[in-house]
């Protein structure tokens, strides 16, 4: 395996993961009382969105030679740690709502 299939693979599994907490937040926000649902709801909305965005980033990489990958390698990272960054703030936010 090389070492762009180790990252896309390494990417792909952390994006399910997140899928994962995204829907879990899905799920709270169905339960939660009407004034908690706008701000999940908000919230899932601007997760969902970067996530659409480093999902997009990894599909560029799938789609990139093996010699030139390493140029997005900064660009999807970013995306990466921006996301991260969202969900566990949200995760703390949330922890005891619901």
């Amino acid at each position: 395996m090389s070492m762009k299939q180790a990252y896309e693979k390494k990417l792909q599994s952390k994006l399910d993961e997140l899928k994962a907490e995204i829907d879990k937040f899905k799920a709270k926000a169905d339960s939660a009382e009407a004034d908690a649902q706008m701000e999940y709801y908000k919230k899932i909305e601007e997760l969902q969105s970067m996530y659409e965005a480093a999902s997009k980033k990894l599909n560029e990489l799938k789609n990139t030679s093996d010699d030139a990958w390493e140029d997005l390698k900064a660009g999807v990272d970013s995306a990466w740690d921006s996301l991260s960054s969202a969900i566990k703030s949200a995760t703390s936010r949330f922890s005891g709502k619901g």
